[in-house]
């Protein structure tokens, strides 16, 4: 039997992510992986999977905060706001020469902190049950509604000028579902020469961070996580008895001990260190908001 647990996996451009979804069922030897969010065929990095049972935990991790690597080629826009996109515009090489560094470090500022975005057209966000990116490759034209998310970094790591363009080097701290494509064409139309993203690396995704990732070739004996351990790093723990543990189980709540939890959702471990399921408060009660299943000693 498969033990449960996270697997942190470092996805090489030219893969999507459920071919790493699938390599990972082969090499584990089962059918229940699934992922805390996807990466784009291009992109590389910090991809997490959730392995049978811990498959539950994913709810807890796909919100979590995302820091990416990435680079953003000022003065051409493309029709996926990425590299992959055919280039619709191309800034006057006069204008682009122009875009001194001090209006890149103005622009980059009007694109941090709470800021309101509008998804790629090609994204994976669903339109009437179907995928923006298969309606736009359908012929059919797609415009998403904005969103707000929080960018809480983004800095200039190095800054390139070269015929037909600037690369710029950046570092991106942002919420789930901020888009760093849109971040790319979203510079360049402020700063009137047009973006596109040319490379993306996903270097942490919440407590999980890239540096603890195996490759994709080195999937099969790969360690996981426990549920214990990656629960206990997303979320508070709440340590409980092997008869808060049963209760837990059964359905029931622990009567009067909200107090025991900082915040509204813990990690319940038990005594042999197990994670029992995550728990939240309910008035001045605790009670299972997920149930992982029980381990057979």
């Amino acid at each position: 039997m498969v033990p449960p647990g996270i697997l942190l996996v470092d996805k090489p451009g030219g893969l999507t992510s459920h071919d790493v979804v699938a390599r990972t069922r082969r090499a584990f030897g089962t059918r229940k992986v699934g992922h805390a969010g996807t990466l784009d065929p291009m992109a590389t990095g910090l991809l997490v999977l959730g392995v049978e049972g811990a498959t539950r935990l994913l709810t807890y991790i796909v919100g979590a905060d995302k820091t990416y690597r990435a680079t953003i080629r000022l003065g051409a826009t493309t029709t996926t706001d990425d590299a992959e996109g055919e280039v619709v515009a191309e800034a006057d090489p006069a204008v682009l020469t122009a875009v001194t560094d001090s209006a890149v470090a103005a622009g980059v500022a009007a694109l941090t902190g709470e800021i309101s975005q509008v998804p790629s057209s090609v994204s994976a966000i669903k339109v009437d049950g179907r995928r923006a990116y298969d309606r736009v490759r359908a012929g059919e034209e797609v415009v998403l509604a904005a969103r707000d998310v929080v960018v809480s970094r983004f800095d200039v790591i190095e800054t390139r000028r070269a015929e037909g363009g600037v690369d710029l080097d950046v570092v991106v701290d942002c919420s789930s579902g901020t888009y760093i494509r849109s971040l790319a064409r979203d510079l360049g139309a402020g700063l009137g020469v047009g973006g596109h993203l040319t490379a993306l690396r996903r270097t942490r995704v919440g407590p999980f961070d890239v540096t603890e990732a195996v490759a994709v070739n080195g999937l099969e004996g790969a360690r996981t996580l426990s549920p214990a351990e990656a629960a206990g790093r997303v979320l508070p723990v709440l340590a409980v008895s092997a008869d808060e543990a049963r209760d837990l189980r059964h359905g029931k709540r622990l009567v009067g001990q909200a107090d025991r939890l900082a915040d509204r959702l813990a990690a319940a471990i038990d005594q042999e260190g197990e994670l029992v399921g995550i728990v939240e408060k309910r008035g001045a009660d605790v009670k299972s908001a997920m149930n992982m299943p029980e381990v057979v000693r």
